[in-house]
């Protein structure tokens, strides 16, 4: 496996979870807890998965010419 396409699955992989705890977050917000700290994680989080999308596309533009394998 490449460098490059440990680096995807990685980012996938992080943005997987960062959606997921960002979603869990908000949902335990508005439907539990009402803690400014849940809605504040899940935003974060939310964001950090755009982040995510941001670097990925970056990564894959940088390294278009690099095979996979």
């Amino acid at each position: 496996m490449s460098l490059k396409s440990f680096h995807v699955v990685f980012i996938v992989s992080a943005f997987l979870l960062s959606m997921f705890l960002g979603g869990w977050c908000i949902y335990e917000y508005f439907t539990h807890s009402r803690r400014v700290i849940d809605l504040l994680l899940g935003l974060v989080s939310l964001a950090g998965a755009v982040g995510l999308v941001v670097y990925g596309r970056y990564f894959l533009k940088k390294l278009k010419n690099i095979d996979y394998f």
